[in-house]
Order: C-alpha cells, then structure tokens, then sequence
C-alpha cells in the first residue's frame, strides 16, 4: 500500500490519522503542494486532479479522503476478522466534517505576500509543464484556469464570510456533541475524529485558536486530549507542535525562493 501525501495537506492529515489509529503499514511518499511537487508529471498523469492524498493498494487507487479512510476502516475490519456493527452516527459525522471545504478558509487567513508568492510560483510551474509534456497541455490548462480563479475568490469577501460561517456552524455542532459523549460519535475514538481533528489543526496553524476553539470549552478538553495520541503526534504534531511549524515552514520558504531566484519551475 503506498500513500502520496504531504504535512501541509488537510485531507493527508485526515488520512494518516486513520491509517495509524488502525496500524495498517504503508509506503510514504511525500509530494510537496506549494512547491507545485504535485504538479510534477509522473504525478499528473496518475491524478490529473493533482490533489493529495492518493492511495494506493496494489491496483486499485483512491484520491477522496473520505473515501480512502472509509477503504482503510473496512480493510482494518477484514484483517481483524471480527463483524462489528454498522455505525451510522460515524458515517454521518464524517460526511458532516468531509462537506467543509478548507481551501478558501485557509487562503483568506494567509498573509497575502506569502499567498501571492505562492500562487505566482505555481501559475509558472504549471505554464512550464505544459511545455515540458504537450500531451497533457489542456489539462494544465484547466489547473492555470483554477489557480487563477482561486486568486479571485480570495478577494471577494461573501465567499470568505460564507466559509467561515460554515466552519463556526461546524464547531457549534461538534461542541454540542461532545457535551453528550467523549468522542465525535461515542465514547470511542473513530474514523469521524480522524477526520475532525486536522480541521483543529489548522486551525492552530493559522493562529486563530482563540477565535474557534478556546471560546468552546468542550472542543478545547477534547482537543488537549487528543494531542497525545500518537496518531496525532505522527501525522500532525511531528510537524506542527510548537517551533516545528517554523522549521516545516521555513524549509519550504527557503525552497521556494532559490527556485524562483534561478528560475527553475
């Protein structure tokens, strides 16, 4: 089984949370998104969506979180023999957690010096690879059309707002929830968490924590404690935990600009 994934990736957090939580082995291969890695073209022709995670388990390939982490749960449950019974309240939270999309959110909370440095470096990456693979030129083409998109959404502010009252929506559900149980769907931990906790994650990264997490007491007792599962430490924590996040950070920036310095896309 093989995982293309990345640090930096909300849904490959998701993924690898759940991929340890069921200690299931797993070849790793690290695809960097804002170095455009992800653009690369061995990697395009495999998932011309260019979105991470992607597994894969010998011939069959999966690119949606949800659904991979729903493949692992299932695989989990033939290897262990056992028949435990279907729970709906897990599948509900995760489609719940799975409808929140990110992306906008992320990018209105980034500087915009960094998030146009960014996007700029990818716009080029994209208009070199269509060079460097004329077979695959109109579907970058759709991927340049995207970024540039993207960059316009980022500056209309109803689509910001709307985002954010999605996530605050979400939050209030999940505080609500865990006033009854200990988990997002029970009293155990679950695929549904796996899902939930990279959301808190960013979150943090962005340092919004007070905004979203410390004003509901019930998110933050639950938060603290998942933070000392060692899925979290993995996927999340050996990345993110205090001055790692500058580290990962800084390593990336430092990639970025000699590449834009010597040109090379």
């Amino acid at each position: 089984m093989q995982l293309y994934h990345h640090p930096y990736s909300l849904d490959s957090q998701k993924v690898r949370m759940a991929l340890e939580e069921k200690g299931i082995d797993y070849t790793s291969y690290h695809v960097n998104p804002l170095t455009s890695k992800n653009m690369n073209v061995d990697f395009f022709r495999m998932n011309p969506s260019a979105k991470l995670p992607v597994f894969q388990n010998s011939a069959h390939v999966i690119y949606r979180a949800i659904e991979i982490i729903q493949y692992i749960d299932r695989l989990a449950v033939h290897l262990s023999g056992e028949i435990p019974p279907v729970n709906t309240e897990v599948h509900q939270w995760m489609q719940k957690v799975d409808a929140w999309n990110p992306k906008m959110f992320t990018l209105t909370h980034t500087p915009v010096k960094y998030r146009v440095f960014v996007s700029k470096f990818i716009r080029r990456v994209l208009i070199a690879r269509m060079a460097e693979a004329p077979d695959l030129a109109s579907m970058y083409h759709v991927k340049l059309r995207e970024a540039y998109e993207t960059e316009d959404k980022v500056k209309d502010p109803e689509i910001m707002k709307q985002s954010e009252e999605e996530l605050r929506k979400l939050l209030d559900d999940v505080e609500a929830q865990l006033g009854k149980t200990k988990y997002l769907a029970g009293d155990e931990f679950s695929p549904a968490d796996s899902m939930f906790i990279p959301i808190l994650a960013r979150i943090t990264l962005l340092d919004l924590e007070e905004e979203y997490i410390s004003c509901r007491p019930k998110i933050q007792e639950y938060y603290n404690l998942v933070k000392h599962r060692p899925s979290y430490k993995i996927a999340i924590g050996k990345y993110f935990n205090g001055w790692k996040k500058y580290r990962t950070l800084f390593k990336t920036s430092f990639f970025l600009c000699v590449r834009t310095l010597f040109r090379r896309y």
